[in-house]
């Protein structure tokens, strides 16, 4: 029997899509390899040394960012990057919540993707981060994910989503009733 590899599933904005995107640098890829065809997402530091070729290849191009790496060098480059995804080593590191945030605050308006151990009770919360695409880990399925965005109706907190917190909201209703 000929070995399947299943394609690698995504939700992105609300609908679960087989996942075109190649994250060099993980899985065993070399980053020093020829880029294969296709859509591929970088880690920061090859952006940073091969911005003018990544941007000259054909296909779309996206970057990959560690908690430990800092959104701000990619501030300027936001309109040439298709795709910027955040990776979680640890569901219990939180720093790409902040990461996120930091995106979106600088203007970034294209896919902005979680990905590494992200576990459905972490959807809604790194929506309001700005989070639009989620990389589920092993194991859990991504059409789950649209319940989950939904599991609290109100907020109390502004954040990415929702820049006013719920006293503010309150405020504005009842000066427009």
């Amino acid at each position: 029997m000929p070995d399947v590899t299943l394609p690698t599933l995504v939700f992105r904005r609300g609908d679960v899509e087989a996942d075109p995107w190649t994250f060099i640098g993980l899985d065993g890829i070399d980053p020093l390899a020829p880029l294969p065809d296709g859509p591929v997402a970088v880690p920061l530091s090859q952006w940073r040394l091969q911005r003018a070729s990544l941007c000259a290849r054909h296909g779309r191009v996206g970057v990959w960012l560690a908690p430990d790496d800092d959104p701000q060098l990619l501030a300027d480059d936001f309109g040439l990057l298709t795709l910027v995804a955040i990776r979680f080593p640890k569901f219990t590191d939180g720093r790409g919540y902040s990461t996120a945030v930091v995106v979106r605050r600088n203007g970034y308006k294209g896919e902005l993707r979680a990905f590494g151990d992200i576990g459905l009770d972490q959807v809604f919360y790194l929506s309001r981060c700005g989070f639009d695409a989620f990389s589920l880990k092993p194991g859990l399925d991504p059409g789950d994910a649209a319940r989950h965005l939904r599991d609290f109706g109100n907020t109390y907190q502004a954040a990415v989503d929702n820049p006013l917190p719920l006293f503010r909201r309150r405020q504005l209703a009842r000066g427009a009733a």
